[in-house]
């Protein structure tokens, strides 16, 4: 518990990064570029660009016969962010209320915990 306890500060970084530039569906380049980023500074291995902006990433573990499957969407939806929040949406008219900035960091959480723990 202690392990994960200590990605709370990165994963409220990462959610508030997200949520600041919400991208509409086909188009999250942006985002894809940063969760590449982390997948790199967490030495996972992926494929990018699937079906436009999505990511594949793959993590071994020791028994590589059992496989599980996660998933978050990333697009925001076209709406105004009226938070008045230092990481508010700053992209007009585009805002994460849909909470995937959120699934996002969940999942990067999870892969960071995974990538260490085989």
């Amino acid at each position: 518990m202690e392990k994960v306890m200590k990605l709370k500060k990165w994963l409220i970084e990462i959610r508030r990064d997200f949520h600041q530039y919400p991208e509409l569906g086909m188009n999250e380049f942006r985002t894809m570029g940063q969760i590449c980023k982390y997948l790199d500074e967490m030495g996972i291995k992926y494929r990018k660009n699937i079906a436009n902006t999505g990511i594949i990433a793959n993590i071994k573990g020791e028994d590589e016969t059992f496989t599980v499957a996660l998933r978050a969407d990333m697009d925001a939806l076209p709406i105004q962010d009226n938070k008045e929040v230092d990481y508010a949406s700053k992209i007009q008219g585009r805002c994460h209320a849909c909470g995937h900035d959120a699934h996002m960091s969940i999942l990067l959480g999870v892969a960071k915990y995974f990538s260490s723990e085989k």
